[in-house]
């Protein structure tokens, strides 16, 4: 739909009667602080829930978003690990808004705080692994009303893992091409108002080329306790250490790359929920340390030094919303952040040091949103957030929209909305072509969609037309070079998704983007399908899909801003076809084995980093 698609649609099959309604009423928080219908919101949002992930038996979430989240696109280099620095992947473009660096403007969220490395602003792509998800919530569109700076084009929202009365555990082990391993285990417990959720993960490839090792090691905890009816807490934390070699560009191979990367999460939620009110206390820490050698290329002499860093972010926000009369809900809410870091060049032989940056800056916002109800087939969406970065000024973020429950089980929606990111510190401070006055870049977003629910629920489909008018976009311009707020960008597209159960046995879903760009960027691609369906009958599962990518920019221009604009003339149009096959042995026992880019197709998403031929993974999942 185009207000939320539920990707599981194989487990929808087995239960297709509780489609019957005609419409799908699925609760979601991203786009609003409290759980909501999304039928109300006016903005889109995709939900893909663990089932969905599981499925995959792959460990990082971010290749099945690419696949089932139209105008979203994730960049690869290879078939497991992102890495950071020179060559890094996991680059997020959302719409055509994209870049490598500083350059981001989607926000990653976990269960609603944001996370991103302090002193770069972007996030860090190996941290978002299936371990820790119950689902994952897209928006699609600007979302900096409720979530700030960084949420220009949308945000991406991990919701941790829930609880089940009773204790379970669930362990899952794969064996595949390059000498890959990627296992992960969990258990999960509740006893009374006591919950409890704790698992761990290691994986490790050697890369289909040399000099491509990534080995990685994940922990998450989660404990929740019911004071009572209307009272709840809970807390968790992640921690994940990783370590990467750095081949660099078959064009200019790098010696002696290495990356060594922690990173780590916290936080704390006191919630309340009553029947006209609702809101909560929450509070958040995350961190990382970065031991970087960009290493050299051949025939070239080793740097006397190597990058280090450490960045943290801390924050709080509250929120209330109150039932004010019938059909009505208003939310209040307060975020306070502050993030930072300290950066150096150490000498290899360990004798020296040489400071960068060592820095922390505050923000402190407030905001207000309305929703309001006029009978059976209009909500009314409004809000409105004043963000103040102690440095840099104040950005007033209005967002206005209206949903329409239409007749036939359609639903029609209309948004519009302000998009903002502040100057990282990276921007302002760190490297040339650094640029301490620096304003925000921001965008205004104009967008129609529309969605139906057919056939007593078993066939879904929406629609979503939109267009972003985007200003002072920080680009690094020569001579210098520094950066600007020069650039300019107005990106215009459609997004298609549908999904049909056919029977209880065979299902089928698919969706397309089309990005119209007046200025290409890198890592966005003009087209973008996906068509995938499903096989259930008894204890066998298989699943297939084709992703075709079309008008993918791949190389930056040298002269105009590396990280945003792209040399036409270097492109990649490419079809994928991946597979899935499972038997559940017993109750506690399945078995599974992944086949990737079976039509062995050649291509890159990263200029100089082509990407592996077919693979395979087979491995085995218990349940207890």
């Amino acid at each position: 739909m185009a207000s939320a698609f539920i990707f599981n649609i194989a487990n929808a099959a087995e239960s297709t009667d509780t489609l019957k309604s005609g419409s799908i009423q699925e609760v979601v928080i991203t786009g609003t602080r409290a759980a909501t219908d999304v039928r109300h919101l006016s903005q889109t949002v995709n939900v893909i829930d663990r089932a969905a992930i599981e499925e995959t038996h792959r460990t990082s979430l971010l290749p099945l978003l690419t696949q089932q989240v139209p105008g979203l696109f994730i960049t690869q280099r290879g078939y497991a690990g992102y890495g950071v620095s020179d060559g890094a992947a996991g680059i997020i473009s959302m719409r055509g808004l994209t870049g490598s660096g500083t350059a981001v403007r989607t926000l990653v969220l976990i269960d609603g705080h944001p996370n991103y490395a302090g002193i770069f602003g972007h996030p860090i792509a190996d941290s978002y692994q299936s371990l820790m998800t119950e689902r994952v919530e897209v928006l699609r569109g600007p979302a900096s009303m409720l979530y700030g700076s960084y949420a220009m084009s949308g945000v991406i929202n991990i919701v941790t893992k829930k609880t089940e009365d009773g204790t379970h555990a669930y362990v899952r082990a794969g064996y595949g091409s390059f000498n890959t391993a990627e296992t992960e285990m969990s258990v999960n417990t509740r006893q009374g108002k006591m919950s409890a959720v704790a698992g761990g993960s290691y994986n490790r490839t050697d890369g289909h080329r040399d000099n491509m090792n990534f080995e990685q090691f994940s922990g998450y905890a989660k404990l929740g306790y019911d004071i009572s009816q209307n009272w709840k807490a809970s807390a968790n934390i992640d921690i994940t250490r990783f370590k990467a070699s750095y081949p660099g560009p078959t064009y200019k191979p790098q010696i002696d790359a290495f990356q060594d990367i922690t990173r780590g999460t916290s936080s704390l939620f006191v919630e309340n929920s009553y029947d006209r009110t609702s809101g909560g206390v929450s509070m958040f820490y995350s961190w990382g340390n970065h031991w970087i050698n960009d290493g050299y290329p051949q025939g070239e002499s080793a740097p006397l030094f190597r990058f280090t860093s450490f960045d943290d972010m801390a924050g709080a926000s509250i929120w209330q919303s109150i039932n004010l009369f019938e059909g009505n809900r208003v939310t209040f809410g307060v975020d306070y952040y502050r993030y930072g870091g300290i950066v150096e060049y150490d000498s290899i032989e360990g004798r020296s040091k040489s400071l960068q940056v060592d820095k922390h800056e505050n923000e402190l916002a407030g905001y207000i949103e309305m929703r309001q109800e006029l009978g059976s087939w209009l909500t009314l969406n409004a809000g409105i957030r004043a963000d103040r970065h102690f440095r840099i000024g104040t950005e007033l973020v209005p967002q206005l929209g209206a949903a329409f429950h239409l007749p036939a089980n359609a639903e029609a929606k209309l948004s519009v909305g302000k998009g903002f990111r502040y100057p990282t510190l990276k921007d302002n401070f760190l490297f040339p072509p650094q640029n301490a006055d620096l304003e925000p870049e921001s965008l205004w977003n104009y967008e129609i969609a529309f969605s139906q629910t057919l056939f007593d629920g078993r066939f879904q489909y929406g629609i979503n037309l939109f267009y972003m008018d985007v200003k002072n976009t920080i680009q690094a311009m020569k001579p210098g070079p520094k950066n600007l707020n020069t650039g300019e960008l107005k990106n215009s597209g459609v997004e298609v998704q549908a999904a049909y159960i056919i029977s209880r046995t065979f299902t089928v879903n698919g969706n397309y983007s089309y990005l119209k760009m007046e200025t290409p960027v890198v890592g966005s691609p003009t087209h973008k399908a996906y068509l995938g369906g499903s096989f259930s009958k008894g204890s066998w599962h298989a699943s297939t899909g084709l992703q075709y990518i079309n008008s993918l920019y791949t190389t930056p221009m040298q002269l105009k801003p590396a990280t945003v604009l792209a040399n036409p003339e270097i492109k990649e149009n490419f079809l994928l076809w991946n597979a899935r096959v499972s038997y559940q042995v017993s109750d506690m026992i399945g078995v599974w084995v992944n086949g990737d880019n079976l039509l062995n197709t050649k291509y890159q998403i990263n200029d100089g980093y082509p990407m592996p031929g077919i693979a395979f993974m087979a491995g085995v999942t218990l349940t207890l």
